[in-house]
């Protein structure tokens, strides 16, 4: 996923200050690439793609291409089948992952994930710099994950903004509206209320994330926001790509919505972030440099933690649209307002 390559982004910028000439290169996701592009620490970027997914053949080949790299190292963050068999394959002498009872033997190292953080960073980073310390032979820095456009997507983006009426001397947010499921959707009508509350506290200017796709149902989100609130809504002002996205966001205030990859990659554009989590997530595990102040999150379990007592995440999961219904907008206005003051 999106927030998974670009978390795991962070252990070249800290490998490449041991190992200044070291071939560093990155396995990932094919779709993932507009997060780490232009990443100045990584060398290569190998691409899995929809073949390796639907063909043992082509997933072998690609095994055999890792192979013949030659590498000293690998390290094997994802820890699913794919990256097991590529892992075993590829021929490292030194092979790093997660423990996994049933893939612990593939590996020359294994660690248990932490369950508890020990800085603001969150477990998310924490984890991942736990990759590092077989290599490193030591406790290894906390650096934050950072996208790298170019100046000419940052212009490009500017006069983009500029040539459909976007005022740059007045707030301008971005709202992720929908999470990567239902799931991990804060409900519709809800999300209206709160940009409702938005833009009645800041009479700032509202910029949707979507793409082309989703466009039925986050015109039902507009249709239920009052009348007011519409006039603040560019609602056409959105990035036809990844890229185009990350670079509109750069001129934003901040990001408001459903926790997920938006949140991660404006926290990595230094863009400040109000996430709403999802009921079955861990917030620990992606809450990464949350200060109070510029990044802010809120989570059903801080407002009503006897819901979860006895319960496991699994089955918060089963029970999320009633869950869900629970987190109502009254119970994160608080909070979203005093953030938006600090802006």
């Amino acid at each position: 996923m999106i927030g998974d390559v670009l978390t795991s982004s962070i252990l070249f910028e800290v490998l490449r200050q041991k190992y200044p000439t070291g071939k560093l290169d990155y396995l990932i996701n094919e779709h993932t690439y507009p997060v780490v592009q232009n990443n100045p620490f990584i060398n290569e970027f190998i691409f899995f793609t929809n073949k390796e997914v639907s063909s043992k053949i082509a997933l072998f080949k690609l095994a055999n291409r890792i192979k013949n790299e030659n590498y000293d190292v690998v390290i094997d963050v994802y820890s699913k089948f794919s990256s097991n068999l590529i892992s075993f394959l590829s021929g490292a002498k030194t092979r790093i992952s997660k423990y996994k009872w049933y893939s612990s033997f593939i590996y020359t190292v294994t660690f248990k994930e932490q369950k508890t953080a020990k800085s603001n960073a969150g477990l998310a980073i924490e984890n991942r710099i736990q990759f590092l310390e077989p290599v490193l032979n030591e406790t290894a820095q906390i650096v934050q994950p950072k996208i790298y456009l170019t100046k000419n997507e940052i212009k490009d983006s500017q006069k983009f903004l500029i040539k459909h009426k976007i005022d740059f001397d007045a707030p301008l947010f971005m709202i992720s509206v929908l999470g990567s499921g239902d799931n991990k959707t804060y409900p519709i009508p809800y999300m209206a209320q709160l940009i409702d509350a938005i833009v009645s506290n800041t009479k700032a200017q509202i910029l949707f994330n979507y793409i082309p796709s989703q466009e039925h149902k986050v015109k039902a989100l507009l249709n239920l926001c009052k009348i007011e609130t519409k006039k603040h809504i560019f609602f056409n002002v959105f990035g036809k790509d990844l890229r185009e996205f990350l670079a509109i966001t750069k001129h934003c205030n901040a990001l408001i919505g459903n926790e997920g990859g938006a949140v991660n990659m404006a926290k990595a554009l230094n863009i400040s972030t109000f996430s709403i989590y999802s009921p079955w997530i861990l917030k620990e595990a992606w809450n990464m440099f949350e200060d109070g102040k510029n990044h802010v999150s809120v989570h059903l379990n801080d407002v009503k933690p006897k819901l979860y007592i006895g319960k496991s995440l699994k089955a918060m999961k089963k029970n999320s649209p009633t869950l869900y219904d629970k987190f109502s907008p009254d119970l994160i206005l608080p909070k979203l307002k005093a953030f938006l003051k600090g802006i």
